[in-house]
């Protein structure tokens, strides 16, 4: 096997084995009568903070700090699991998550640990029942689901008076608010408030520089001071998986 299949076996595994269980023991599986798909939506993306961690293609989100989780229940999809079940693990994951973080077979280091009850009560059988929904799902949300999220980096952000503010997405998504940046020459003070608790820095690559802020979070400030010279640069989030999954703008200076 691949380092990348032992990799990504590991990784899942803990998701299987759930499954499996939550098959034996439910039998029919859960049912998701009652549940509101676009309330679980909103809080996946949003303050129950999952989308910062997880991909999953229908939500839009890219995380990389847990399984991927369309590829974690496609399988199981295949060999014919009930969504329902799938509601019923990842409702248990919810709210008994794994006590200790996994570690990168490939890295040797630890991701971050799952915090217990994001969610509760009915949020969090309303967000697992959207993911339930719409895992390993071709195509995208429909109706009133496709008016959920959406969001993304919009916009330029420009340098005043020697500053240049690139806020991370509060909600701990992996982009920043803007999808691009303009500086003049100079002496430029880069700025980017985290207000999610998701760690993110702010790094600016390009033209021999290569700085990297502070990692923050909780509303800390990550920042770095660079003399720019006329030119395009890249600013980009450089903890681990982040700039891959698209937290990254151009920063044009004239």
């Amino acid at each position: 096997m691949s380092r990348d299949g032992l990799r990504m076996t590991l990784w899942l595994a803990p998701w299987a084995v759930l499954l499996a269980a939550a098959v034996i023991v439910s039998g029919c599986g859960v049912t998701n009568g009652g549940d509101n798909l676009v309330n679980g939506k909103k809080l996946f993306l949003g303050d129950g903070r999952c989308g910062s961690c997880h991909t999953l293609a229908r939500a839009g989100t890219k995380g990389t700090q847990g399984p991927d989780l369309d590829q974690a229940f496609q399988r199981a999809l295949v060999d014919g699991f009930k969504r329902s079940s799938i509601k019923g693990v990842v409702h248990g994951q919810i709210l008994h998550p794994n006590r200790f973080p996994q570690v990168d077979p490939a890295t040797g280091k630890p991701g971050t640990a799952m915090p217990a009850e994001l969610v509760t009560g009915q949020d969090a059988n309303d967000v697992a029942a959207y993911v339930a929904e719409v895992a390993a799902k071709p195509g995208k949300d429909t109706g009133l689901l496709a008016t959920v999220g959406g969001g993304g980096p919009q916009g330029t952000a420009q340098e005043r008076g020697g500053t240049l503010s690139i806020p991370a997405d509060p909600s701990g998504q992996l982009f920043y608010k803007y999808k691009d940046a303009t500086a003049s020459a100079g002496q430029v003070t880069v700025e980017s408030k985290n207000a999610s608790p998701v760690d993110h820095d702010i790094s600016i690559q390009g033209s021999g520089l290569n700085e990297k802020g502070e990692t923050v979070k909780n509303g800390g400030t990550s920042t770095v001071k660079v003399d720019l010279k006329p030119g395009t640069y890249t600013f980009y989030c450089s903890v681990d998986g982040h700039r891959g999954a698209g937290m990254q703008g151009k920063l044009t200076v004239k």
